[in-house]
């Protein structure tokens, strides 16, 4: 049983390391995509739909993988926070003076943003991601992610997990921009609920997958504020690394990360098929002497 579960699955153990790695993703993705937007000046139009292929390829990969790869998987988180840092943007900044700094009027080709407000856009994305989650609960497959192992089953987490980084954004830049937080100030707000999520796995009337996914929307909006402020000028109160250095950096630490894990899985897979046959090998050696 043990030997063929931990074959067949697909996504991830939830442990700290997983937590570590998914906050590490969504600040590169948030550094990633402001760094394709805007300090390349491919505009939020473009940059979403080259994203958003991205994010399609590395899905296919994913889906046709027998078993969770971890380069496989964190490429698609990773994907998907590219990608949802600049749907967020497209969503709801525009080409105003307030979201295009250094006196730009316009970045790349085609709409230069919708102007939705983040306000209006996170109530449309909570609206999306709610409706993914009752299609899925009408589907009657789990919620808990270390069981999925169908097709069905990975379409609706990675849609949900689209949409969620997607949500995350809009709520960390709501907290950068425009909640009077500032950067510093809305990481530590979100650090401090994802503190409150810690204490509240310890009560048993709280379901753990509800805390899964909250946790797991506002972490996003911990790698906004957090890319935010190692990109940001320091008259914003940022520390103005750039968005290609920052990105540098954390592309390494992620990929640090995820080769860690190969290894840890690999090892685990080992266990899990040596295991079993060297506890039956053991009574048959003891049996001869």
């Amino acid at each position: 049983m043990t030997t063929t579960k931990s074959v067949m699955k697909k996504l991830p153990e939830v442990t700290l390391a997983f937590w570590i790695m998914k906050i590490a993703a969504t600040t590169l993705g948030e550094t990633a995509g402001d760094l394709f937007a805007q300090t390349l000046k491919l505009g939020y139009f473009l940059t979403t739909i080259a994203l958003f292929l991205v994010f399609v390829v590395t899905l296919v990969v994913q889906l046709r993988s027998a078993h969770y790869n971890p380069f496989f998987y964190w490429t698609v988180i990773l994907s998907t926070s590219m990608a949802g840092t600049t749907m967020s943007d497209f969503m709801n900044r525009d080409a105003s003076e307030k979201y295009l700094a250094n006196g730009a009027t316009r970045l790349g080709w085609g709409p230069q943003g919708l102007g939705l407000g983040y306000p209006e856009g996170a109530a449309i994305l909570i609206s999306i991601l709610l409706l993914i989650f009752l299609g899925w609960k009408l589907s009657g497959m789990t919620f808990q992610i270390t069981e999925i192992v169908t097709f069905r089953g990975e379409a609706l987490f990675w849609s949900a997990i689209l949409v969620s980084n997607t949500l995350g954004t809009s709520m960390g830049d709501f907290l950068s921009d425009s909640s009077g937080l500032g950067y510093l100030g809305g990481a530590s707000l979100v650090t401090g609920l994802l503190l409150v999520l810690v204490a509240l796995m310890k009560v048993p009337a709280v379901p753990n997958v509800l805390l899964f996914w909250i946790t797991f929307v506002l972490t996003r909006p911990l790698g906004a504020t957090a890319g935010d402020f190692l990109t940001k000028p320091v008259a914003k109160g940022g520390l103005d690394l750039g968005t290609a250095g920052s990105s540098a950096v954390l592309l390494a630490v992620l990929f640090g990360l995820m080769g860690y894990a190969q290894v840890k899985e690999r090892r685990a897979a080992a266990h899990a098929f040596g295991g079993p046959e060297a506890a039956a090998v053991q009574p048959e050696e003891a049996g001869r002497r």
